[in-house]
Order: structure tokens, then sequence, then C-alpha cells
């Protein structure tokens, strides 16, 4: 039987951990390779670590970034109480630790001291890195903290949505760049903003992409489905129907699975009954038994 979302078996926690690390992961280096050196500040924490540290010559980022970190997650328990998450808690702790062991591995890589001379294209890796990053994050129902507390703060307290609360909110971080590195480096941080926000969305629907089957068969229904549920493992709901032109009795089958299991159930349906009559559409929002609760 398939495990729902709130019952997780070990190697679903273990996969899950994996994915948040490597999320976390990924973020780190986008930031502290390509958005630190050049300035980009596209928002998040990073982004303002990236002034106070590059622009006004403060602390070092990484520090910057655990200390705005932990003032945040005091002010979200404060303001949210629990609802802030473990796995809020455990990216927002894991991104600062992992910055700043970059900065130790890495000393010569800082505000400044860019790998390339070439801006676009290190904001081009800034972007990709950090929004698979945060789609992965996402996908876990973890974030690494920061302003997505705040925009969560201002979701309770004011008739903004989440996302329009971290669109203002990452907004005006990236158009305050333009006062403390110039129009060049504040233009880049704000295109980056908008471009980090669409490929997240986008990271996120391929991530979740499923495929809804329809199979309707003459005689075969049932060993379909014994295979559907045996070998596959999902949930099969069977509907009585009756065909159009002989209006004779079908049987309809449909069921939601993963890309790759939507391929190995073409190559089965097409052994068991080569004459049945299969739909298979995508889809990215799925929730319920065996997938994402409601």
């Amino acid at each position: 039987m398939t495990q729902t979302a709130d019952k997780k078996p070990f190697a679903g926690r273990v996969k899950e951990f994996l994915i948040i690390n490597l999320g976390l992961i990924l973020m780190s280096f986008g930031v502290f390779f390509f958005k630190i050196p050049y300035g980009f500040s596209t928002g998040g924490v990073s982004g303002i670590a990236t002034i106070l540290g590059g622009g006004l010559g403060l602390l070092s980022p990484s520090v910057l970034i655990a200390i705005i970190n932990m003032v945040l997650l005091l002010i979200g328990f404060i303001f949210l109480g629990t609802s802030t998450g473990i796995k809020t808690v455990y990216g927002s702790v894991m991104f600062s630790l992992e910055t700043w062991l970059l900065e130790r591995i890495c000393p010569a890589i800082s505000y400044g001291h860019p790998l390339t001379d070439e801006p676009f294209l290190e904001l081009v890796w800034a972007i990709l890195l950090t929004a698979i990053g945060s789609s992965l994050l996402f996908h876990c129902g973890a974030t690494s903290g920061g302003t997505d507390i705040v925009a969560l703060i201002l979701k309770k307290y004011t008739s903004l949505d989440t996302g329009k609360a971290l669109l203002l909110t990452d907004f005006l971080i990236a158009a305050s760049s333009v006062y403390f590195f110039g129009w060049k480096i504040g233009l880049f941080s704000l295109l980056g903003l908008f471009a980090k926000a669409f490929l997240v969305d986008s990271v996120i629907e391929t991530i979740n992409q499923c495929k809804c089957v329809m199979i309707i068969s003459d005689g075969h229904a049932n060993e379909i489905a014994d295979y559907i549920m045996s070998n596959i493992g999902r949930g099969v709901t069977e509907i009585d129907a009756e065909g159009g032109y002989t209006h004779g009795p079908k049987k309809a089958l449909i069921t939601v699975c993963s890309r790759i299991q939507a391929y190995h159930l073409k190559q089965e349906i097409n052994r068991i009954d080569p004459q049945a009559f299969v739909v298979i559409t995508n889809t990215n929002e799925i929730v319920g038994r065996g997938f994402r609760r409601v």
C-alpha cells in the first residue's frame, strides 16, 4: 500500500533529507561563488548580507547571514510560534554554516574578487544554482529561513498573500543595491530577482510533474488494475463505461503515477491488451493519498 504523506517510510525520510541538503549546497555555492563577489542582491538574507558585507564592509557575508537568520528565526517564533518548522530551522542553520565553510575553504573568493570578469555569466549561474536549490527545498516543504519568515509574518498581519509578500520583501532588497553598488549591479540584481522567481516555479512544476493515465479496456481491465496496484504501487479507480459506437460495456481505469512508472505501464498495457485505449496527460498538482497532503 502506498504510504501517505504524513507517515513516510524511513527510506522516504532519508531521501527527503538528502534532497534538502542538496538544495542547501546548491544555494550556498550559488551565493558564495557567484552572488557575493559581484554584489548581486537578488533578495533574501544573502542579498542583505551582500549589501552589508560587500557594500558597507561590515562583517563577512557568512557571519551576517548567520546573524540575520538567527534574528529572523527568533522573530518567527515570536510572531508565528512553532509554525516556523524544524525544516526551516535546519535549513537556516545549515545554509549559514555551509556559506561560512566555503569562506574558510576558498578565501580568495570574496566581494570584488569574482571567478570571471563576465557579470552576466556569473548572474546566470547565481540564478540557476539558487533557483534549483530553493525549488528542492520547497519541494520538501523546507526553506532556508530568511525573508520567507518575513513573508509569512506579513501574510499573517496584512492582506498580502505569501507570494506577494515575499516578492515585495525581495524587491526592496534588490532595489536597494542600486544605491550601494550602482545602476549596473542594481539592474542585474532586479533582473536576477524576477528570473529566479520564474525559474523556481518552472523547476517546481517539473519536479512535481506526474502522469494521469486513463485506460479503457474491453476484457483486461482487472489484469491491468492488478498490475498497477501490485507492481507500480499506485491506486487505481475503476469506472463502468459504455462504448459510444458499439454501446458495449467497457471498464475505464484512472491512475496517477510518475513519468518512469507511466513508461513501464504503457509497456505492460501493450503486452496485456494491445487494443486498449490509453490517454496520458501531464499534471503537476496532485494532492491526496500517496502524494502531498491537501
